[in-house]
Order: C-alpha cells, then structure tokens, then sequence
C-alpha cells in the first residue's frame, strides 16, 4: 500500500468490484503531470516483424531538429484522456470476473510494461498489440504474446486485406477511446460497430498462464487468462480470429459469437480439410511457448529460456512443457498430471514401506477445523494464522460461526488423542495421514514448491517419554534423508531449526535441507518436529502414571513430521538443465524409451515392419526385467521430434533402434542427465545391464549435486565476507552465539548490503538480492573450531555456541 498525501492508495486491487470511495477522492498531485511530460519521448510500437515503428513524424528520433517544434505542436495525451473503463468494469462485474489490477506510471513500451509483471506475484507473461489500418480504411487489431515474433503477411492473410500500416492517433481515438500505449482488446469495448478485425496469437491462446493487459489506459495493468479473455470478448460480441505465427504458413481458425470468419475464408477450411487426417504436434504448453519462430530443424518443445540467465522463467517451461503441472484458474493452485504425480506415487510407496515397518498406521481425519481448536494453542494459531482459510457460507446461509480448513493437522487430531488415551498400555500411538491441506496466504506462489493447496503426509505420534519420542523424530527424519538421496538423487544437510525458525508451538524441529544452486537458495526439505508436552497440556492429553496408584496422571510426549510435493520442486530445480526435465530413474514413469530410426522412403514395408516388431520385442524384455520401458512407435512424428519430446519430459535412457543397430546386435543408447551416448551388446545380459545402468545414473546424479552443493557453501568467521559470498549464491556456514536477536540482524543487514553491492543489470533472480539470508538449521555434523569464535553478527561481539548454516531460502 502507498500514502501520498495522507490517503491511502491500493497498489493492488481486484478490477470488476466496486471501488472504495476514498480512492476517487483525491485532488490530482501536481507533480504527476510534469513527470509524465518531461518523459515523453518518440513513441514506439512494435512492428509485426517484432521491431519498433516510431509513430510520430515530428519525433523520427531523439537527434531530430525538429523534437522542439514537433513537442509544442503536438498535442500530448495521457491515461487520462482514456475512455472505456467504466464501461469494461460493468462488463467484468457482469460476468463475476475479479481480475488482479496493479496501478503504475504510464507505460509506453512493452519493455516498460513488463517490468511490473512480478508485483502480481505469480506467473504472468506480457502482452503486443498493434492498431493496424489499410489504405482502404479497413481496421485491424493484433494481439500477441510479447516473445511472439510476428509476420505482416500471416496478419494482412488473416485479415483478408493488404497494405496495413499503424493507424495515426486520431484514429486510434475515435474508433478505440484510448491514446498509443494503451491499446489491448479491452478497448474493442469503446467500438459498437465491431468494424475492427481482431487477430490473436495463438501461443497467447494457448498460453497456461495469466496474460497482461492495460484495462484502458496505460497507467494500470489487469491479470487475465485467456479462457477469461475469450469470454469478454464473447460478452461483448466480438469475433476473432487466431494465428499460429510459429507456422511457416499460418492456419487461420475463426472463433468468437458466430463462424462468418469461418465462411470468409474457404481457403483456409480447405487447408484444415486437407491436414485432417495428420496428427500436429501437441502445443508445448510452457509460457510463451510458442512465441518464438523456430528454426529449420528445431521443434517448438524445447525450452527457450535459460537455467542459469532467468531461473523462474525456466522452471515455468520446464513444469508445463515437461507435463508436470497445468495452471489452474485458482492462484497458487495447480493441476499435477500424471507424469508429476507418478512421482509421488513413487515416494508414497518408499516411504510408506518405511513408516509401517517402524509400526506406523494410516489414517484419515476431515480437513476441517473448528475455530475453538485451533485457537487453543496460542503459538501454534499465531503461527499459522496468516494462512488459516475459513468457509464462512453455506450456500446462500451465511455460517454463525466460521470454519476453518486444516493447513496442518495437530489441531484435528489431538482432541481425539485425548479420548484415545487414558493408561499408558494406550501407547504409542502413531498415526499418518496422507492428504492435502491449505496454506492461503503468501506471496510469489511457485508450483510445487510454495502453493495454497499441496499433497503431503503427516505423521502424529504420542509417546510415554521423551527419550522415544526423541529417538522417533531423528529416525523419521532418517527417512526423509532416504527419500531425497536414495529415490531422488537430491543431496541434503540433516540439522536442527533455530527458536525463530522452529515449528509454531512445538519444542524443537529437525529439518532436511537442500540446495537450489542456480538461484543460490536453501529448501527445507521435510521435517520432523518435537512437539514435547505443550499440545498435550492444551488439549487435555493425559494417562494414568504406570508407576502410582493415587490417580495421578502424566503427560505423553508427542511428535509431528511432515513431508510434501515440495520434494518433486527440489528435483526439477537441482537437476534439470537447458534441455528440460531431468528425472532420476527411480522415480521416472518411463525410465527407457525405444525410438526406431532409419526408416527412409527406400525402406520396403517388411523392413519397416521388422524393425518395429523389434522394437516392440525390446519393450517386452526389459518390461519382464522389472523396467519400466516403452516404445514410441509413432509414425506421424519424425524420430527427431520424438527425441525432443521425450528429452524434454527428462526420460534417463533413450535407445535409438534402427537398420544398422538391428545388423550389428548393439544398441545405441544416449542417457538423459549428462548428455553422453554408448554402445551396448544387445544379447542376453541386456536386462541386467540396463538394470545396473539405473543404478550408475542415480549415483552419478547424487555426485554430482552434492559436489555442486559442497562447492557453493563457503565456511566464513568474518562478517565482511558473509553478503559477497550470499550474492555469489553461495550458503554460509558461520559461527553463531544462539541469540535471536542477532539472527534476525543478520538477516537485515545482509539484505541491505545486498542491495549496495548487486545492481539490477546483474541480478539473476530478481527477487534474491532484496532478501536477506536467514538460518537455515544447525548442521548435526558441526565442524570444528567454533571455540573462541566469535559469533559472525558484525553488531555482537558474543562468543560462538555453533556452527549455523546460513542462505537465502524458498
């Protein structure tokens, strides 16, 4: 929130819901106006081949003569001369859209615009568009994603016209109500001829993320997704039709209220007709997937954006082009396909065997929770509350007392315990639950990693003494290790959380840690809580003492551990690489993929029947070894695409079978995590042999991570080091005194030098260096010489207790 004047203006609000008056009531601050203008500059907009067009004559550039007299003989207008939001507010509200709407300065250039796509605080991409006019007054309005490299004659053949230039200012005006800068399809609801042909890039409509609009006027943008963006348009009644500018020559397919684009273009329904039986390949589905003409040869699968020059962007490509994850219409809640949650199914199974041979039960509990139980642990509420979502109507009824919906289970569960438990012949209880629950309220959500909703299990275990319950919280957290390092292939440091960053209400915590190394940042990995006697006192959780006979009752000792989907997130960042996915075998759906190769237009039908029943032959045998094996045999995709495809998805092992392999009993083979190629006899020891092979990729993989992590945490005593080392994404290990004081000056101070010492220009997570690095837990393997140390905070001059290791963090 910003304060200007005393009045408080929203840097964020919902577009479509009734603005609060105070808002509105503002004089206008009179040094806006003279920042707006002394800004002005020759306005650009892009033209179709992804270039800029200067629009105005008088302003051919910032060295012109003439930029004084064209400035005093132009008139300049702003958002404020906009027309139309109103009316597209009532349209919004109409169709019960509540879209995220940001206010800024005036933006005049995509590249201005999208440097405010991250305050929406989740994946978003930017949006072109161009106000085009032909000689014959014929209107065209193009829509397309900002990476999208367009084409003048894709545009005029969709349009059904020729000669399209940028429409002047005046124009712009009387037809759409909105000045240069302001110009989406948002403002087609300023235009009741519906005279203006509107064009939409496909890789926009296809797009799983938000898109990003000016509602209007350019001093606000507006998250929408396509979906909701077909829909207006649909209200409105205004058709349009889409473009594939990826295509070398792009198929045009009429949408909207009615099919008269449709009937307008019998050339292009005849193309479709004649493509109709040939499979195309399915749209990568990755933000701006499709925005990038691809080269001869290539295929639109691969990922555009680089893991180590824009990490979040690359993640976002990585988990939608990979089938991990769909975007869902819900902020911070996504669709887990069944390539991601194979993978889980996977670590229910390990883990699962784990926790029932150490005597473990699972169980269910309802995901709701009534306010009084939650609220009877004062830390463990406090702790959660920020996150806590209520159901406060049923219906048309609104609910006389709110309940909540679990983001963790101790407040469900423990009021049973307490009629469970009566003598201490009642114990141990454990129990685990596996489930979902909700978390609401945080910022940057980041698919698997930190969303509303996510698959966890949680383990509640009731103890007669502390040292079981001890005893139980470090074999747990064993498991957890296990699951990271033996099924992932994902290194992690074992140690113990802080007092500031224990669980809410809970005695001490144990943590995994891991390392994310092209961001530089920690992830806890799991945990397992301590929770001693607090939630027993709270809730009345009492048996008889064993060794009394006067009625007196003792308190049991309780612990909690929890491990969530968080675990498929740390795989992909800290094994994946420019090409896509990277999965360890253990957890891979297809861990060896069959490709036949070789089949040219001289391979007679027998040969390419041969070769196939040779490859299905494979399949089956390594099936029956134990692998999970397939044979993409596809015919409508050239081997290359399929390399591409299933590179992309991070499948370990790929065989290429072909003539020459079939001739020479040895199978080429290319492993996915380094990149390297082999040869291997195809005789009777080939199941054994690949099944070893599974095994030589997981270690490697494991190696190599951990090398990456060992060779990224620096050991410092000196405070001068400490920020340099945490921009060069590093994580610190430190001497500490324990105080909480210093822990959280730490943080601060690292978090203002980062911000002397790291420019813009040279951030590669743009959120990274306004953090400051926190504790991330005291390592069980603690080095020596922390005696006579001081603690690292440059403000204490406290002696050492232990080494702590320090990091920016998820």
């Amino acid at each position: 929130m910003r304060r200007a004047r005393g009045i408080l203006f929203p840097s964020v609000f919902r577009l479509g819901l009734p603005q609060k008056t105070p808002l509105f009531r503002t004089a206008p601050l009179k040094c806006g106006r003279a920042v707006l203008y002394c800004s002005v500059r020759p306005y650009h907009h892009h033209r179709a081949d992804g270039t800029d067009a200067k629009l105005f004559p008088g302003f051919s550039s910032f060295n012109n003569p003439n930029k004084e007299q064209a400035t005093k003989s132009t008139k300049l207008m702003s958002a404020s001369d906009c027309k139309g939001e109103a009316e597209l507010l009532e349209v919004l509200r109409s169709l019960d859209m509540d879209l995220p709407t940001i206010s800024h300065e005036e933006k005049h250039t995509v590249e201005e615009a999208n440097k405010e796509l991250e305050r929406f605080g989740t994946p978003c991409i930017g949006v072109k568009n161009m106000f085009l006019k032909s000689k014959k007054n014929e209107l065209v309005l193009v829509t397309a994603l900002h990476t999208t490299k367009t084409n003048m004659k894709m545009i005029q053949k969709a349009a059904d016209t020729k000669d399209l230039r940028f429409a002047p200012e005046d124009v712009l005006m009387s037809k759409l109500g909105v000045v240069q800068g302001s110009v989406t399809p948002f403002a087609l609801i300023n235009d009741s001829s519906k005279g203006i042909k509107l064009i939409i890039d496909k890789a926009l409509m296809d797009s799983p993320i938000p898109v990003v609009l000016h509602p209007c006027r350019n001093d606000k943008s507006t998250l929408i997704t396509p979906k909701q963006l077909c829909q207006f348009l649909d209200k409105i009644g205004y058709k349009y039709v889409v473009v594939d500018f990826s295509e070398e020559n792009a198929s045009t397919e009429a949408t909207g209220t009615d099919s008269a684009a449709a009937k307008e273009k019998p050339e292009a329904n005849k193309q479709n007709t004649k493509n109709a039986g040939k499979k195309s390949p399915p749209p990568s589905g990755g933000a701006g997937s499709n925005a990038v003409n691809t080269a001869s040869g290539e295929t639109k699968l691969g990922i555009m954006a680089k893991r180590e020059e824009n990490f979040a962007q690359w993640y976002t490509e990585v988990i939608t082009k990979g089938e991990m994850i769909e975007y869902y219409d819900v902020s911070g809640c996504y669709i887990m396909r069944p390539w991601s949650f194979f993978i889980w199914s996977r670590v229910q199974k390990f883990l699962g065997s784990r926790i029932e041979k150490m005597g473990v039960e699972d169980c269910y509990f309802p995901m709701f929770v009534s306010k009084s139980c939650l609220e009877r642990e004062k830390d463990h509420v406090e702790g959660f509350a920020p996150e806590v979502a209520w159901v406060t109507r049923a219906g048309e009824t609104d609910l006389e007392v709110p309940i909540g919906i679990r983001p963790t289970s101790e407040t469900v569960m423990y009021p049973y315990y307490a009629k469970w438990i009566r003598s201490h012949r009642d114990l141990p209880v454990r129990l685990n639950m596996w489930n979902s629950v909700i978390r609401w309220e945080f910022s940057h959500p980041t698919p698997f990693i930190r969303t509303r909703e996510f698959l966890w299990q949680e383990g509640h275990c009731a103890w007669q003494t502390e040292e079981e319950c001890a005893d139980d919280v470090l074999q747990i957290l064993d498991h957890y290790a296990a699951v990271y390092e033996e099924l992932l292939a994902v290194p992690v440091v074992k140690g113990k959380k802080t007092e500031k960053e224990k669980f809410a209400g809970g005695y001490y915590t144990t943590t995994v840690e891991t390392y994310i190394a092209p961001v530089g940042r920690g992830c806890q990995g799991g945990t397992s809580h301590n929770l001693g006697q607090n939630f027993g006192k709270m809730f009345n959780i009492n048996f008889q003492d064993p060794e009394k006979n006067d009625g007196s009752t003792l308190i049991p000792w309780q612990n909690s551990w929890g491990l969530s989907t968080r675990v498929i997130g740390v795989m992909i960042m800290v094994h994946g690489d420019d090409r896509g996915l990277v999965l360890p075998p253990r957890v891979a759906n297809v861990q060896v993929v069959i490709i036949p190769v070789g089949i040219t237009k001289d391979t007679t039908d027998e040969e390419r029947e041969t070769l196939l029943d040779k490859c299905k032959v494979l399949e089956k045998d390594l099936i029956n070894s134990g692998l999970r094996a397939k044979a993409d045999l596809r015919d409508n995709y050239s081997p290359g695409w399929r390399f591409n495809h299933w590179e992309v998805k991070g499948v370990p092992v790929r065989i290429e079978l072909g003539p020459k392999e079939l001739s020479s009993q040895q199978l080429s083979v290319a492993l996915r995590y380094n990149n390297s190629r082999r040869t291997v006899p195809w005789n009777e020891q080939l199941p054994s042999t690949f099944l070893a092979l599974m095994d030589e990729i997981h270690d490697s993989m494991l190696v190599r991570a951990a090398q990456e992590r060992q060779e990224n945490t620096k050991k410092l005593t000196e405070w001068e080091d400490f920020t340099p080392a945490i921009n060069n994404k590093a994580l610190v290990l430190a001497p500490w005194c324990g105080s909480m004081a210093c822990e959280e000056q730490i943080k601060k101070d690292s978090a203002e030098e980062s911000k002397i010492l790291q420019s813009e220009e040279t951030r590669d997570d743009a959120r990274a260096p306004s953090m400051g690095a926190k504790s991330l837990c005291i390592p069980f393997q603690q080095p020596e010489g922390v005696e006579g140390r001081t603690c690292i905070c440059k403000s204490c001059n406290n002696q050492a207790k232990e080494w702590v290791l320090f990091g920016r963090s998820y």
